[in-house]
């Protein structure tokens, strides 16, 4: 009888994109919507997802592409699974310079689960070894191969979307009915935001902003601002020298429980265990952050 591979997690997080590679007996975690992209594959096992409540399995060797604005909750058994966002800066930059979108067009996705893609499956092999193995030039590699990546996920899965509402803004993709609300998120993201300052940042009542906010995003106000402080806190664990808990309290958690919790939740692993599993970065001080 064939053992199982040890377990093993391998995280890399930069401005642009992140890649997460786990490996392990049990997975779990809750990816809160934000205003990036994402892809989810299963490497071997299968593994289940739940997205606006319904719940989903993605088979071994079969992937699914996520758009802005979806909360996805995952969880597997005996599996290898790689998770990779990317922001919408990049993947509508490269989706221009390769004339697939026209002026005032942002991209979609197909929404079904794709297979039987050999350049993209040789392509997550690829990135499996750069992440397993110790290897120089390791970071040069990883940003090769997820531009690569990018480029074959919207040679052949990307359709051009027009929309009047969502734009580009400098926190990503947005809906511009919410833009100065999800704004005030990442500038403020230290703060203990309350309903009222988020939906006057809107111009709209708390009552009208949490509807409105949870219809364009799927997510409620607080739930969306989790997600952006896990993305910071993962950012400031790869690139700074920063305690757990000085990173907790600058993504807004006071307490290291809370932001442990919250972080475990988010990533399905804990700050230190994260930080452990880091393919090694150029650390900047504290004091330059």
């Amino acid at each position: 009888m064939t053992r199982p591979p040890a377990q093993l997690n391998r995280f890399f997080v930069s401005n642009e994109f992140s890649v997460s590679y786990r490996r392990a007996k049990q997975l779990q975690w809750q990816s809160q919507a934000t205003s990036g992209y994402s892809l989810l594959a299963v490497l071997r096992g299968d593994l289940g997802y739940t997205v606006d409540k319904a719940p989903v399995a993605l088979n071994a060797l079969q992937f699914v592409l996520f758009e802005p604005n979806i909360s996805v909750t995952a969880n597997a058994k005996q599996a290898e699974v790689l998770f990779i966002t990317f922001s919408a800066s990049l993947v509508m930059q490269h989706a221009s310079a390769m004339n697939l979108i026209p002026s005032k067009a942002t991209v979609t996705f197909r929404s079904e689960h794709i297979s039987n893609d050999q350049k993209l499956d040789g392509l997550f092999a690829q990135l499996v070894a750069e992440l397993t193995d110790e290897q120089p030039g390791k970071e040069i590699v990883l940003h090769a191969l997820v531009e690569q990546l990018l480029v074959q996920v919207l040679r052949n899965y990307a359709q051009p979307r027009r929309s009047e509402a969502l734009e580009l803004s400098r926190v990503g993709l947005v809906d511009r009915r919410i833009r100065r609300s999800v704004e005030l998120m990442h500038t403020q993201l230290d703060q203990d935001l309350t309903l009222k300052e988020l939906a006057a940042a809107s111009y709209l009542s708390p009552f009208h902003f949490a509807r409105l906010f949870k219809k364009l995003t799927g997510s409620t106000p607080h739930n969306y601002l989790a997600g952006i402080r896990a993305a910071r806190a993962q950012l400031l664990l790869a690139a700074t020298e920063l305690s757990v808990t000085e990173v907790g309290a600058r993504v807004g958690y006071l307490s290291a429980s809370h932001f442990t919790k919250a972080f475990r939740l988010a990533t399905g692993t804990t700050p230190r265990e994260f930080r452990k599993a880091l393919i090694s970065t150029n650390m900047t001080s504290a004091n330059e952050r």
